[in-house]
């Protein structure tokens, strides 16, 4: 329980909060261009 109080309430916890956050939503944002990007290529250069 120390350490989830740790990360929502000293200024180190928060930034790493963020920081993970925000490379969760990154590795979301990438995941969904690629796929689009592989699709659009495909359906462009069809076998």
């Amino acid at each position: 329980m120390k350490l989830v109080q740790d990360l929502l309430t000293s200024d180190v916890g928060l930034m790493s909060a963020g920081v993970i956050g925000f490379i969760i939503v990154m590795a979301i944002y990438l995941t969904v261009f690629v796929r689009r990007k592989m699709r659009e290529d495909a359906a462009a250069h069809p076998h």
